[in-house]
This record gives structure tokens, C-alpha cells and sequence, in this order.
């Protein structure tokens, strides 16, 4: 069964499929040792692991290379950032074949201009409807796997406002793809609005401090949603921890205890050391079998 089986039994489950964001091996282990069904790689975190904000400054290949680490580094579905599809229909085309190939679950295309922004600033451009629809043909065409899900991304909300983003999701839909997120609904009764005005089975995009209201996970489950994406929780989580430990480190001049004590051993056990070491014995002959076979 590839990722992408996994990831449609997941959609076909009742319930809301929780994928925290990624952006790097590490992260992605994380959460799903915490037992979270998917792993959702962050466009923003991706970026930031090369020493930019999330201003479209990543191409395809860098972010399908990520994706493709994440993917292998993890046994559930990996569902990544495409951002625009990197250019017109024949790029969507070859993206769609990139990240496939590599093994993602699926992948989500957006309608901004490129170079894009984060959904969840100012300052985007959208590019006309029918542009956008058909990128979503093509990446539709663009499978192998008829399994591999591809999700509507529309920012229009925050230039063209509601009306405008739901129509883009169900044109999307009708176009092929498999799931609409409309990205930044901006307040609790707009968020209510987008699972039961969008035909088909939507995803919400939780951004502590962005332009959506924070929401109980439960509440979204009520209203409809089947996926939550949280892009930038561990990113920011992390970003907070490492200028605390560094502060601590400048003032005391000792290395600072960690935010929760580990040993070094127990670090490596939750990258798969202990896997690796079954491996040093395995294919070694056990005594006398060489003189036994003979």
C-alpha cells in the first residue's frame, strides 16, 4: 500500500485527520511517534531550513527534496506544500510527477501569484480564476496514481472575499481536484461557512496568530473539516526554545539544562538507533553455522 492508499483510508475514516507541520527528518519523527495519523509538510518551515522567510524564494526541486526526505524518514503519509505549482500548467504538470515520484501522499496548489507569500500576510496577488483552474486540470492529468491527492489551495479570501474563495474551491473540485482549502477565513463564522458551502472535503489551516481565530480542533472536527494542518507549530516552538537556551548560555557561561532532560542515547533511540543497531549482527553468520553447513 503506498502513502498515498494510506492517506485516502485516512480521508475515508470518520473524524479529523491532525497533521502538525514539518520541516525537517527530526520534526517529522516527532510528531508521529506522538501518534499523529500524518505529517504535513510546512512550505514556511521548508524555507526557513534554508534561510528564508516564506516569500516563493524556494524552487521546486529544493522543496520536492525535502518532501522526499520527510517521506522516507516517516511509515505515515507525508501531504506537502506545492505553493503555486512553480509556474503555468506545464510546471503543475512536472511538479505533480516530482513530489509522486518521491512518494508524498499528496501535495496542495495555490492560486497566488509567484512569487507567492505566506497565506497569512499582507500584500498577496491572486491570478485569475480560469489560470487557476486550469493548473488544477493539469495536475489532476499530471498522476500516475489516481490515489494521489491534490488540494485546492485558494487565497482569494483575503483580496476577493468569501463569496469568490468558495467559488474557486468547488470550481477546483469540479476541475479534479480532491480537497479545497480555503486559506485565512478571518473570523469563527466564515470558518463555520467553508465546509458547508464547499462541495467536497476541506482543510483547515490552524496559524496561531494569523489572520484565522484560533479554534478548538474539536470544534473544526464538528464543523465539517477532515484535515487540520498546523504549519507552524513546532517551527515557532523551536525558534522560542533555542534563543532561550542561548540567552541562558550568554548569562551563565554553562551549558544550560535542556527544556526536558534527555540522554544521549535516548536522543538517538528517537531517531531509530535502535533499529540501526539490530542491523550490525544481522547478516553475520551465528557461530559454527559455517561449519554446520558444511
Amino acid at each position: 500500500m503506498t502513502q498515498a492508499n494510506r492517506f485516502r483510508a485516512l480521508l475515508r475514516r470518520d473524524g479529523l485527520i491532525v497533521a502538525p507541520g514539518a520541516y525537517d527528518c527530526i520534526t517529522a519523527k516527532l510528531i508521529e511517534q506522538a501518534g499523529c495519523a500524518a505529517v504535513y509538510m510546512t512550505g514556511a518551515g521548508t524555507a526557513a531550513t534554508l534561510g528564508y522567510p516564506d516569500f516563493g524564494l524556494v524552487t521546486m526541486s529544493e522543496m520536492a527534496a525535502n518532501a522526499g526526505r520527510i517521506t522516507a524518514a516517516v511509515d505515515v503519509p507525508v501531504v506537502a506544500d506545492a505553493d503555486t505549482g512553480y509556474g503555468n500548467e506545464l510546471n503543475v504538470f512536472r511538479t505533480v510527477r516530482e513530489f509522486e515520484r518521491l512518494g508524498v501522499a499528496g501535495i496542495h496548489l495555490e492560486d497566488q501569484e509567484f512569487p507567492k507569500r505566506c497565506g497569512h500576510l499582507d500584500g498577496k496577488q491572486i491570478i485569475p480564476r480560469e489560470d487557476y483552474i486550469a493548473k488544477i486540470r493539469a495536475a489532476a492529468a499530471a498522476r500516475r496514481d489516481p490515489e494521489f491527492v491534490i488540494i485546492a489551495r485558494t487565497d482569494s479570501r483575503a483580496l476577493a472575499g468569501l463569496d469568490e474563495a468558495v467559488t474557486r474551491a468547488n470550481a477546483a473540485l469540479a476541475a479534479g481536484a480532491d480537497m479545497a482549502f480555503v486559506e485565512a477565513p478571518q473570523n469563527k463564522q466564515e470558518i463555520a461557512a467553508v465546509p458547508r458551502l464547499v462541495r467536497g472535503p476541506c482543510v483547515l489551516n490552524v496559524v496561531r496568530g494569523g489572520k484565522t481565530p484560533d479554534l478548538d480542533l474539536r470544534d473544526a472536527e464538528a464543523m465539517g473539516y477532515k484535515l487540520a494542518i498546523l504549519p507552524g507549530l513546532l517551527i515557532k516552538g523551536v525558534i522560542g526554545v533555542c534563543d532561550r537556551l542561548l540567552a541562558a548560555l550568554k548569562a551563565s557561561q554553562r551549558h544550560p539544562p535542556p527544556v526536558e532532560e534527555i540522554t544521549l542515547p535516548q536522543m538517538f533511540q528517537r531517531l531509530g538507533a535502535d533499529d540501526w543497531d539490530a542491523l550490525r549482527t544481522r547478516f553475520r553468520a551465528a557461530p559454527g553455522a559455517c561449519e554446520a553447513a558444511e
